[in-house]
């Protein structure tokens, strides 16, 4: 991790979340000494190598409580999707995870967090969430018990930067190694199952920010005195900033990693993880999300339905025409290049492959709602599982 403080204003606590570093010791067996009987109880210590005893700054806080069961957990804030040989499972806020076999009935499962989940993965049976307050809990049964591995509150007296940062994405390459990212350049690595997370920096600060791979030209300005109070295009310019939140992770076919996230930022790793090469997207907003098809095919969308696509691995992007103004927060790649891409008031872009235009439809809820969504899965039959502010629900195209 960077020495580099860590500028908070950007969010003005809106991702007032947390990160830890959890300690590697297992639990030990309750039944396992019963002799030292007038031995002071030792304060509870949870599976996060967290002090969650009394009298501890972080007892009582959301991201140590159980979740509560909701009877409309299904319709509450839902921001991502994945598939297991189990079935289908969503996750949200106050700690939210349902699952369903069919995509329609949902049931929500016991999580030891109130913290809001943002991502949700799958490798080789075992399942990992991550969200706020730098959350990480995992199941090795098909989603019916959980373990809360990481969680790193803010507190008043906060000494290290990343107290009270959320993880945004959660990527596992088999069922021992993964990584999550985050907020303020948050990178995390795991190679025991996701037992500990190790922070990292994958930024060198000695090295000067790329600059954006196509920058748009500049408005010309207008040199007319009486408009001199104004402002013109060159003043909107955004700077890269130097510690980015990091919003998405993908890995390719042949092993190669991909980072996308604020201001155009983009990293990419050719070595698994071992090293990282930054980048800048020539769009400078924020990219919330990343696919990855065959080869080096990429294709990555984010604010103000901006998407672009590569064919070799980010070195180089093609503007993808979308005919949207609002965000597209989530997605999902489909054969043949194909894909799907959600996002604000319901809307739905599908491709049939890589070489056809995305076409625009609406998600409506039964009573004509269309909320904002924030991610999307595949579901046979059934057609496709669509979450958001309004919860979980079937999307069908025509």
């Amino acid at each position: 991790m960077s020495s580099k403080p860590l500028i908070r204003t950007r969010l003005a606590g809106a991702l007032l979340l947390a990160l830890l570093l959890p300690l590697a010791a297992q639990s030990q067996d309750p039944q396992g000494d019963a002799t030292l009987e007038s031995a002071e109880p030792a304060e509870p210590i949870d599976e996060s190598g967290i002090d969650v005893g009394e009298g501890s700054p972080v007892a009582a806080d959301p991201a140590a409580l159980d979740a509560e069961m909701m009877p409309k957990a299904s319709r509450s804030l839902l921001l991502d999707a994945v598939q297991t040989a189990a079935g289908y499972f969503v996750v949200g806020e106050r700690g939210h995870v349902l699952m369903s076999e069919d995509g329609k009935d949902w049931q929500q499962l016991a999580v030891p967090t109130r913290s809001t989940l943002t991502s949700i993965t799958s490798a080789d049976g075992v399942l990992w969430a991550g969200g706020h307050d730098g959350v990480i809990v995992h199941s090795t049964d098909g989603g019916q018990t959980w373990t809360r591995r990481r969680m790193q509150v803010w507190t008043p007296d906060y000494l290290d930067p990343f107290d009270g940062v959320p993880v945004m994405d959660v990527l596992m390459v088999d069922g021992m190694n993964g990584f999550a990212v985050g907020a303020y350049a948050m990178f995390l690595e795991t190679s025991d199952g996701g037992v500990t997370w190790s922070p990292r920096g994958i930024i060198n600060y000695d090295e000067p920010e790329p600059e954006p791979a196509a920058a748009a030209p500049a408005a010309a300005a207008d040199e007319s005195p009486a408009d001199d109070w104004t402002f013109d295009a060159s003043d909107l310019t955004l700077e890269a900033e130097a510690d980015p939140h990091l919003y998405a992770m993908a890995r390719t076919d042949e092993g190669d990693l991909v980072i996308a996230g604020e201001r155009g930022a983009f990293f990419r790793s050719t070595d698994g993880g071992q090293s990282w090469e930054r980048d800048r997207l020539p769009y400078e907003g924020s990219m919330f999300g990343i696919l990855s098809f065959g080869g080096d095919h990429l294709l990555v969308h984010g604010l103000r339905g901006n998407v672009l696509e590569s064919r070799d691995l980010g070195r180089n992007w093609t503007p993808v025409e979308t005919g949207i103004t609002t965000s597209l927060m989530g997605g999902h790649a489909l054969a043949n290049g194909g894909a799907i891409l959600v996002g604000a008031n319901g809307v739905v872009l599908t491709r049939p492959d890589a070489d056809s235009p995305f076409t625009e439809t609406r998600y409506e809820m039964e009573n004509g709602e269309t909320p904002n969504l924030t991610g999307v899965m595949p579901a046979g039959d059934a057609g496709f599982i669509v979450v958001g502010d309004k919860g979980a629900g079937l999307f069908r195209p025509q």
